[in-house]
């Protein structure tokens, strides 16, 4: 038996649950089959009209050219603006890298930081990528229990902590949970990471996507944290722009520094017109993300109600982003034409064969108890959606 000739970087890295279960959907849907999708992360809502014009001004006056791999210096302002108004944070444009998405900036992050022998703490459940991504730098994934609301408390951080932990991952509002931390749970974990100088990966992303609950707090806003913590958010969720690719992480200069020359020889800088349009949406009248936010909210009442309603199935209403996480383990066990269904994998898999509805198994977020639903979709297709998900349910035996 030969070896493989790939590195062992690449042999640790798992593909990502989210898009295998999106493409397998596609390919169902391109084969003629009705199928009904709340797996993938990505809004419904089109870009904003005044963005796209953005993009379309930008090719007009030729600017299509290279940038500066770190990002154009009006963007890398406008986001400097957006910090300082919105968050708190005072980053000048030095400290702020732009990058094809959040995730490139998590990664850059991670590569800058990270050696063989670190440890990095994940709350979980958490989004499938980041285990993953720091796998392939040689470090430790090390996940961490949740309580049962789904949020890290400071005494579990504290116990977590080993010599060789060198960085935390945050995620508020969270991906797969909708977990919202307050304030003071926010700073709870920032007075223990700076005590213990771990670097702190704050994943902001769905920042605009709260419901009612605590509002938006950065953990860099805190004592000893502005240093330590690198800020990443991105145009997708709050702009409906996911397929723009611009993120951006904002943080200690030599940290920004270090991850834009590991950026300069991998992709060189994002696509210089969705960096434009980026521009106008950072500097654009934040109402135009009102109707969104509303819908959002609409459908994630209309979604816990129903799960609520359905046998054996557990859900908290999530504050935030715009995922359910029910747990379903109290169908495990049961049996569809003769299969006994064990775990969220198989569940999900049969989900998708017999109800044609396509959602991710809890196991890739950590919790094989669970499965993630994204509602970003009409509320058309949830309602038929979750009906197709209660009929499935009761055909088990």
């Amino acid at each position: 038996m030969t070896s493989s000739p790939l590195s062992r970087r690449a042999l640790a890295v798992e593909e990502s649950a989210t898009l295998a279960v999106a493409e397998r959907a596609a390919t169902l849907r391109a084969q003629g089959v009705d199928v009904i999708s709340f797996g993938a992360g990505e809004p419904d809502f089109d870009t904003p009209d005044f963005i796209k014009k953005a993009a379309v001004d930008a090719l007009a006056k030729g600017l299509t050219k290279y940038t500066a791999s770190s990002g154009i210096a009006p963007l890398r302002k406008a986001v400097a603006a957006k910090l300082a108004r919105e968050n708190g944070l005072t980053y000048p444009p030095e400290q702020i890298l732009i990058s094809c998405g959040a995730k490139h900036s998590i990664y850059n992050a991670m590569q800058a930081l990270l050696d063989e022998g670190d440890e990095v703490l994940i709350p979980a459940p958490y989004w499938t990528s980041y285990p993953e991504m720091v796998k392939t730098t040689g470090a430790t994934p090390r996940p961490v229990a949740t309580n049962e609301a789904f949020k890290l408390g400071p005494d579990a951080l504290a116990r977590a902590i080993t010599p060789r932990t060198k960085m935390l991952i945050h995620c508020s509002p969270s991906n797969p949970t909708g977990a919202v931390y307050t304030k003071a749970e926010t700073a709870a974990l920032a007075e223990i990471a700076a005590a213990k100088k771990l670097w702190v990966i704050s994943d902001e992303v769905y920042e605009k996507m709260i419901y009612g609950g605590s509002p938006h707090v950065s953990i860099a806003t805190f004592p000893g944290m502005s240093e330590r913590a690198i800020v990443v958010n991105s145009c997708s969720k709050s702009f409906a722009m996911t397929g723009w690719r611009i993120g951006f992480a904002a943080g200690a200069r030599e940290l920004i520094d270090a991850m834009g020359r590991l950026q300069g020889q991998a992709t060189s800088n994002p696509t210089s017109i969705a960096q434009y349009a980026a521009v106008a949406a950072y500097e654009g009248d934040p109402a135009c993300l009102t109707p969104m936010i509303r819908e959002y909210e609409k459908r994630r009442d209309y979604v816990v109600k129903r799960l609520k309603a359905m046998p054996k199935v557990s859900i908290d209403r999530p504050d935030g982003a715009f995922y359910a996480f029910p747990r379903v383990d109290g169908h495990y066990g049961r049996k569809l034409k003769g299969e006994t269904i064990q775990g969220s994998i198989r569940f999900c898999e049969r989900m998708l064969d017999h109800a044609k509805i396509a959602i991710v198994p809890g196991i890739a977020f950590g919790s094989d108890a669970h499965v993630r639903l994204s509602y970003a979709t009409s509320m058309e297709k949830i309602e038929e959606g979750l009906n197709r998900f209660e009929a499935f349910l009761k055909s088990l035996e």
